[in-house]
Formats: C-alpha cells, sequence, structure tokens
C-alpha cells in the first residue's frame, strides 16, 4: 500500500494538497488504474479470448511488479455474467484444499459447511465429482467455470497435478473449466520440468507482461493522476519522468512508489512541479539505485583495479631488476 505522511502545513496530507479523490500510485490491484499498454492490453484480450473460446489452460507471466493481479482483476470485470470464476490468490493450498476453494468459490458449498468442517471429510474423488457434476449442469444455460490462481509460481507438484486433472473435465465439444496460471516469470521454467510435460502440452497460451518504456511511462503517470481525480494541480517534469524511467526500469510497482514518494516530498515544499531533484530525493529514500549511481560505482571499481594493476606491474618490475 503506498505510504502518505502529513506535510509541513499540519495534518494536511498531499492528496488533499493537490486535489486527488485518492491515491493515484496506490499498490492496491484496482482495474480503473490500469494503463493498458501494448503488452497488457494484448494479454487482456488474449486471456479474454481464450476463457471464451473454453481452450483449457493459459499463462499469464511476468517480472516481479509488472500488474500481473491488476490484469486478472480486469478480465474477471470484463468477463460473461454466465461464468463462475475462482481466483485463488494463495499457491501454497494442497490438493484438496484447492478443490475445496473452487467448490466455494462456485457456490456449490456454503462458506458455513467448510467452516463447521463437514467438506473437510469429503475425498478428494468425491469432491473432484461434485465439481464434474456442477460444471456440466451449467452446459444448457451456456454457462461454465473460470479458476485463475496467482502466485503460480509457489505451486507444489502435488497441486500442478491436481490442475492437469482439473483440465480433462471437458465434453466432446469443449473444456468444463477454464483455467489460468499466473506468476512470475520462472512459472514458464517450472512447466517446462519434465515431469510437467503433460500440464505443459496443455497450455494454450502464454501471455508475457513486460515493463513500460519511456513514451508509455508518461502516459502511465498523466492516467493515474486523471483516475485520481487531478484537475491540474501538479505535473512531473520531462527530465523528473526520465529519472523514474531510470530507477523502476519500467516496472509499474517501482514507478508507483517513486512517483508517490516524490508527491510527497512536493507538497511539503508546496510545489505544483515534480522536478528531478525531487525524484532523486524519493529514490534515495526508498533505497532504489538508479543507474548513475550504478555507472559511479562501476567506475570507483574500474579505478581500483587500474591501480591496483599499476602496483602489480611496479612490483614485478622491482623484482625482475
Amino acid at each position: 500500500m503506498a505510504v502518505t505522511t502529513q506535510v509541513a502545513r499540519g495534518s494536511l496530507q498531499y492528496e488533499e494538497f493537490y486535489g486527488f479523490a485518492q491515491s493515484p500510485f496506490t499498490l492496491a490491484p484496482d482495474p480503473r488504474f490500469l494503463y493498458p499498454s501494448p503488452s497488457h492490453e494484448e494479454a487482456i484480450r488474449q486471456l479474454l479470448q481464450t476463457i471464451k473460446r473454453r481452450e483449457g489452460v493459459a499463462v499469464l507471466s511476468g517480472d516481479i511488479g509488472t500488474g500481473k493481479t491488476t490484469v486478472c482483476r480486469t478480465v474477471l470485470e470484463q468477463l460473461d455474467m454466465k461464468l463462475f470464476t475462482s481466483l485463488v490468490l494463495n499457491p501454497f493450498l494442497s490438493g484438496e484444499e484447492l478443490l475445496r476453494e473452487i467448490l466455494l468459490d462456485f457456490g456449490v458449498v456454503s462458506r458455513e459447511a467448510v467452516r463447521s468442517g463437514r467438506i473437510i471429510a469429503a475425498s478428494r474423488h468425491e469432491l473432484i465429482a461434485t465439481l464434474h457434476e456442477f460444471l456440466t449442469s451449467l452446459l444448457p444455460i451456456g454457462a461454465s467455470g473460470v479458476l485463475i490462481i496467482d502466485e503460480a509460481q509457489h505451486l507444489s507438484p502435488q497441486v500442478l497435478e491436481e490442475i492437469r486433472v482439473l483440465s480433462n473435465l471437458e465434453t466432446n465439444q469443449s473444456k468444463l473449466i477454464q483455467i489460468v496460471l499466473v506468476g512470475q516469470l520462472n512459472l514458464l521454467d517450472l512447466l517446462k520440468q519434465p515431469e510437467q510435460k503433460q500440464l505443459d502440452q496443455r497450455v494454450s497460451l502464454r501471455a508475457v507482461l513486460t515493463p513500460l518504456g519511456r513514451m508509455d511511462l508518461e502516459a502511465y503517470v498523466i492516467h493515474r493522476l486523471s483516475v485520481a481525480g487531478e484537475m491540474g494541480q501538479v505535473a512531473f517534469e520531462d527530465r523528473a519522468l526520465d529519472v523514474v524511467l531510470n530507477a523502476s526500469g519500467g516496472v509499474p510497482r517501482l514507478i508507483n512508489l517513486i512517483c508517490d514518494r516524490s508527491l510527497m516530498i512536493g507538497a511539503q515544499s508546496d510545489a505544483r512541479v515534480i522536478t528531478t531533484q525531487m525524484i532523486h530525493a524519493a529514490v534515495i529514500s526508498l533505497g532504489l539505485q538508479t543507474p548513475t549511481r550504478q555507472r559511479q560505482w562501476w567506475r570507483e571499481i574500474s579505478l581500483g583495479r587500474m591501480a591496483a594493476l599499476f602496483d602489480w606491474r611496479r612490483w614485478t618490475n622491482r623484482v625482475s631488476s
């Protein structure tokens, strides 16, 4: 969650100082703040199409902080009302726990049944049979199920096998449940392991989110300021956005952290323009390493190596003489 602070004039926070209805750079996965960069827009389009066509298993991957969870919630908002959805945020469930979670989200079992322990006594076979019966009952009304699992790179082999079994729930014409695995880039490596060959062969879509470039970063910042209710009371210098790109690598989560902290610093100075200096201060306060500092560090190391090499050559010359 983005951090706010009080400015020098009292209890006024930067959202109020700049006229925001809410924090523009919150880390919450709010679909309203999603900026449709080319990779994000394409991922959403492909996922919606894959789900509509009931193609089985889809994978959405991306580096840490690239907006995977926000994309998932955006997709969920755009799905047909006939689809029953289950969004699993805990990847450390057992196979049976996953099945119970799906049945709970689909409304097949009640939360009271889970709390009372009645559903705990059901065997794995009974849970799968119950799910299959429910999904089959949806066919006459043209409905189906969608399962989305976040942080899927942490799934155990047992749960991945359970997912493979679920992907086999189908009729002669289509799949009964669409599965979307969401995770970091190493999820792709996990699926390529020999023991996951059967599941990997069932993946019909592999969408990848990429960091933002310079033009998209500027549009991203403007978009979030606009959604938050900004009425032209603050702006970012072009060079300041260059520093944001260098420090964040175009990763949305880091962009949010830097911009949020720079607005705090700007409000403390009664500034209506966020400058390069404010961005640098924000980066330093967050403990992020900028490329400039990295280059300086490398230059210091290089000079140190040159000095050591010079001393070594002087020593070898003395020895040889």
